[in-house]
């Protein structure tokens, strides 16, 4: 059975020529194809591959250079290593994300957006033995690169574990909160991620300040410590056209 691609042709195209630049197939530094060789290539008019170009530029992707086309810029989609994030930081070092981010020559912090105590969402509260009306400790944050938004982090604590700590004040954790588990008792021992691709809810368009209605990658990660004791659930989300997540696998 064949289904028809039913969005409209210059968000075709621009999904199309998107697909190539992050493949490498339209390479930094060059060129996109000419409009003419655009509207030849997708049967379309001047006016609708000018739209799907505005796509491309809203997002970043391609610059208009007068007389010298469309560029593809250097690629900002970055490569996120979640396993490298997970243990808590060396005393007095701040925390492993930004660590790790300096190592690739980006300038990475944290805006910090609620600290509450909150009914959880269901899948947090199943994933952390919430029981019907009970609550958890809500940190939610931004992620910025070089002071671009990239990840809305929303994380999930048991109370009984966080409540009376550093954890429950308006403030970052020094080390971040790996580190504070740790000098809890609860050292981070396992985590499990859930990746799927998701339509941004408002939250998550807004504090990306996403430029067009592009999917976010969720992830959904619950890290366990000894005796396998859930001790935090998170949401994140990335913009989906400028992160991949890596995870090398040894089998």
């Amino acid at each position: 059975m064949t289904v028809r691609d039913r969005r409209s042709l210059h968000t075709r195209i621009a999904a199309d020529l998107r697909d190539e630049i992050l493949s490498g197939g339209l390479p930094a530094g060059g060129n996109i194809p000419s409009t003419q060789q655009l509207t030849d290539r997708f049967s379309a008019s001047n006016a609708t591959v000018q739209k799907a170009l505005q796509i491309l530029k809203d997002e970043g992707l391609v610059v208009g250079r007068p007389g010298s086309g469309v560029l593809v810029r250097e690629h900002r989609q970055r490569t996120m290593y979640p396993a490298s994030y997970l243990a808590p930081a060396a005393p007095g070092q701040p925390y492993r994300w930004i660590t790790e981010a300096g190592k690739r020559g980006v300038r990475a912090r944290s805006r910090l957006l609620d600290v509450a105590e909150v009914r959880p969402p269901s899948d947090v509260a199943v994933a952390l033995n919430i029981t019907d009306g009970g609550t958890a400790l809500l940190r939610s944050q931004v992620l910025l690169f070089d002071d671009e938004p990239v990840e809305l982090v929303k994380s999930f604590y048991p109370p009984d574990i966080v409540r009376g700590t550093a954890m429950t004040e308006r403030r970052r954790i020094r080390g971040g909160t790996p580190t504070l588990l740790a000098e809890l008792g609860y050292p981070p021992r396992k985590c499990v991620d859930r990746v799927a691709a998701r339509v941004p809810t408002q939250e998550q368009y807004e504090a990306l300040a996403l430029p067009t209605d592009l999917p976010v990658l969720r992830t959904f990660r619950v890290v366990y410590s000894d005796d396998e004791r859930p001790i935090e659930a998170s949401v994140m989300a990335k913009a989906g056209h400028l992160y991949e997540l890596r995870y090398d696998i040894s089998v």
